[in-house]
């Protein structure tokens, strides 16, 4: 390496080296505007100088703020309303009421039939027709129960009981919790019975009533075999 003489002129004699320019404070500012809020205040401490910050830039800064506290409070609320509608359609899944069977004729209504009391309703079906539950319940009775044949009891929350009878078989057994639309047994002839269907009664503090009009108030139509749970769903 070649020595410098002293008598060359020294072309770095006088200077200095001028340090690398700060990024921009406008980039800078910009980038904290994507960050949010917290971004701000960390740029608003690592500035030296604020006044040196332009209004326009500042008013950014506000804009971008007061946007990242709307989106977060549009998130909360759509949040609240999902949950509001979780446990919506969990009350409303509580309070569904449906149809025992689907395909039936309706026979031999409530009332005194042939100089006797018919307690409830026949749905006349060919046998194994799986019938369901016509609401949420605990079984009580599941198997043969006298004249009824083979027969499910299903009681209710609200203490209502509902009787299925002359079944082929039965599907559940006593004790068995079930929701409305599960299978309780199938289609029979058994027990006192002229033919194949299903007989349905309803109990209210241990006295039969009338199926029909019991039902029609919770939505369900059983002479024409409409269930306005399921009609809402579908319109909805």
């Amino acid at each position: 390496m070649r020595q410098r003489l002293s008598s060359e002129p020294d072309r770095y004699r006088g200077r200095r080296r001028v340090p690398t320019p700060p990024r921009s404070r406008y980039a800078a500012v910009v980038t904290t505007a994507f960050v949010g809020a917290g971004g701000v205040a960390l740029l608003a401490g690592a500035l030296p100088d604020a006044k040196s910050v332009s209004p326009t830039v500042l008013d950014e800064l506000k804009a971008a703020s007061a946007l990242s506290d709307d989106a977060a409070e549009r998130a909360n609320a759509a949040d609240r309303a999902s949950r509001g509608g979780e446990r919506d359609h969990t009350q409303a899944e509580s309070e569904v009421w449906l149809l025992p069977v689907q395909g039936y004729e309706f026979n031999s209504p409530y009332g005194v039939r042939w100089g006797e009391m018919h307690n409830g309703v026949d749905l006349v079906a060919p046998e194994g027709t799986p019938y369901v539950s016509i609401h949420d319940g605990t079984v009580i009775e599941a198997g043969w129960f006298g004249g009824y044949g083979y027969a499910v009891i299903v009681r209710h929350a609200d203490g209502s009981e509902a009787i299925y009878g002359h079944s082929s078989a039965v599907s559940v057994q006593k004790g068995q919790q079930v929701e409305a639309g599960d299978q309780l047994g199938l289609v029979g002839n058994t027990g006192h019975s002229y033919g194949s269907h299903l007989h349905l009664e309803v109990h209210v503090k241990g006295e039969p009533l009338d199926p029909v009009p019991w039902l029609m108030e919770r939505g369900v139509d059983i002479k024409l075999q409409v269930e306005t749970f399921y009609s809402e769903v579908t319109t909805s």
